[in-house]
């Protein structure tokens, strides 16, 4: 008697299971706040930025240079195919429509060219800060940071690990955002600084303190006396440094925002003077040993045992060795050649001590970051550099191009069809078509539920295909319960089979048709998704999601619920109104054709 006991209480531990899945969504939906779903462009508007290619010769962009940067432009924008962004040629142009973001956010994420270098530092100043920037200045730490520091040469500079937690005064927001430091796996202390570094902050001092003495008196000869000209490479070891590099890093203003050279396409294959991202040091920089194409992949995460977002890399294996050979040699280098500077579009954005040889292909990028700039960095640094620059022509906020009409047609459309498959279960097949009705309303709690909880994880916005993918999906959730209804009254009008009997000889029946439907329905939305782009990928991603959604709802609530309701007596003695009666029976065999033996007559 234990043997059937453990059958029939299945059906109560498989209901308790999707009772499981729906409190996880619904309280993944309170955690977060989160309680309607994301709208697409053509429900909820956006931004529109138009980009124009920059060349040097000021001529069009080969063709298949532009179609490039349109595909690497619509993989940041639009990965996963389902945040209903849409990224389009317009003669030379590229416009990009970005739905519910500001203009900020989609400057950043499309504008960036994204060209990755990592190169050895070969000398570097410190910038001649504004009085008005100095005054407000924090006053730095004394002690020596116990990490791997992007800025530990003088005039003092607070550490990357205080950079995070202080603002910079001269950093933009987005130098704020890339304020970061490149780590080992084994912080250590950064290095005292050395004498040369301590004669130059003294040099510097005295700069300060000559300007600030009064003009002298004219000699007896009508002139005023002149102090001796400075060498400007005084501290600066010049060995292996290109003359024309070193005279463009003399000649490079670091303090004019506008002279940092943002965007600019830095040549790997030669050396490069270049500005810290907010202009506090300028250097000179070795060729690129490591570059963007050497990455295999970038994600952002939180960093282990802390809060912190990180861009964490991954480097191909041509990419690992030459990473190892070039934190080898900066490591046995004297500061500042012990340092590797991480430069993004030409502005360097962190210049790390090496403390020690990293092997193994891997880095991180850290401090600074929010969730959205480490996600965006690295999914630019993921999906690869721009190969042009571009400049933003135009940048508009656009209204929805359907609107609240659309959206509420669609919404009723679906309210429709769902009424009017409720009508026809509830008409042809009585009892039973209240299992259908409830099925379909638990398919609609996890599909809102799940809609939401993707909007606000995986950026999945809903747009008219989205819905109009839902609402065929109706069509689908139902043709499975149908089917399982079907088999069920075969199997009854047998009449060799009680009805509990019945519901399992055809759940074993049914359930493989189903599953060769929904796999048909499955793999077609695949490839349609990975075949397509802009609203044909989204309904295939809906069509998908709700295919899924009709499994779970099938093996979690319908077949184990019509388990329980065979054991009443109104279902079990083939009540009038419960769908299984003999006449019911009757009238199906007459109407579907089925020719019956002498035997079951």
């Amino acid at each position: 008697m234990a043997r059937p006991t453990s059958r029939h209480s299945r059906p109560g531990r498989t209901l308790l299971v999707l009772l499981a899945l729906i409190l996880a969504l619904g309280g993944t939906m309170l955690l977060q706040k989160a309680f309607t779903p994301k709208l697409g462009l053509d429900l909820a508007g956006g931004t529109t930025v138009t980009l124009s290619p920059v060349t040097q010769n000021g001529a069009s962009p080969p063709e298949e240079i532009l179609d490039r940067a349109v595909n690497i432009i619509r993989d940041r924008v639009n990965g996963t195919g389902i945040s209903d962004a849409e990224v389009a040629k317009s003669g030379d142009n590229i416009i990009i429509s970005i739905p519910g973001v500001g203009q900020s956010e989609a400057i950043k994420l499309v504008a960036t060219t994204a060209e990755l270098r990592f190169r050895q530092v070969l000398a570097m100043q410190a910038t001649q800060v504004p009085q008005e920037l100095a005054t407000n200045a924090p006053t730095p730490s004394a002690a020596p940071s116990a990490s791997a520091t992007g800025s530990a040469s003088p005039p003092a500079k607070p550490s990357a690990s205080q950079s995070a937690g202080a603002p910079q005064p001269s950093a933009s927001p987005t130098g704020k955002a890339l304020s970061s430091a490149l780590t080992a796996a084994t912080p250590a202390a950064s290095p005292a600084p050395s004498a040369t570094q301590s004669a130059r902050q003294q040099d510097a001092k005295k700069g300060q303190n000559a300007k600030a003495t009064p003009t002298p008196a004219p000699t007896a000869t009508g002139q005023a006396s002149t102090p001796p000209a400075q060498d400007p490479n005084a501290g600066v070891n010049t060995e292996g440094i290109d003359p024309a590099v070193l005279k463009q890093f003399q000649a490079l203003d670091c303090a004019n925002p506008k002279n940092r050279g943002q965007g600019v396409q830095d040549d790997p294959a030669k050396q490069y003077a270049a500005c810290e991202t907010d202009g506090s040091y300028k250097y000179v920089l070795d060729v690129a040993k490591v570059v963007g194409t050497d990455i295999d992949t970038a994600s952002a995460g939180v960093q282990q045992g802390t809060v912190e977002w990180v861009v964490q890399l991954d480097f191909k294996s041509k990419g690992a060795a030459e990473w190892s050979k070039l934190t080898t040699t900066a490591y046995n280098s004297q500061e500042p050649r012990n340092k590797v500077a991480v430069v993004l579009d030409g502005v360097v954005i962190t210049a790390p001590n090496i403390i020690s040889p990293i092997p193994g292909g891997r880095a991180e990028i850290t401090g600074g970051f929010d969730q959205i700039s480490a996600t965006n960095l690295a999914d630019q640094l993921k999906y690869g550099a721009l190969p042009l620059k571009f400049q933003r022509s135009s940048i508009d906020t656009v209204s929805s191009t359907l609107g609240q009409d659309q959206l509420e047609g669609g919404l009723i459309a679906g309210l429709i069809g769902l009424v009017l498959v409720v009508v026809y279960c509830m008409f042809y097949y009585r009892g039973l078509g209240i299992v259908a009705v409830l099925s379909l309303v638990v398919a609609t709690i996890i599909t809102y539920t799940a809609v939401v909880v993707l909007g606000h994880n995986a950026n999945f916005r809903l747009s008219l295909p989205h819905i109009i993918g839902l609402v065929v999906s109706i069509g689908i959730t139902a043709d499975s319960f149908i089917v399982y209804f079907e088999r069920i009254r075969d199997e009854m009008k047998e009449g060799r089979r009680t009805l509990r009997a019945a519901v399992e000889v055809a759940w074993v029946r049914a359930r493989r048709t189903i599953l060769i439907a929904d796999a048909v329905m499955f793999i077609a939305a695949i490839v349609l998704y990975f075949l397509a782009v802009g609203g044909v990928a989204g309904f295939a991603f809906a069509m998908g999601l709700t295919t899924l959604i009709d499994i779970v709802v099938v093996f979690l609530f319908t077949k184990p619920f019509i388990a329980l309701l065979a054991k009443l007596k109104f279902f079990a003695k083939g009540h009038p109104l419960s769908g299984l009666d003999s006449e019911r029976m009757s009238e199906v065999g007459s109407t579907t054709g089925r020719t019956t033996t002498p035997q079951e007559a």
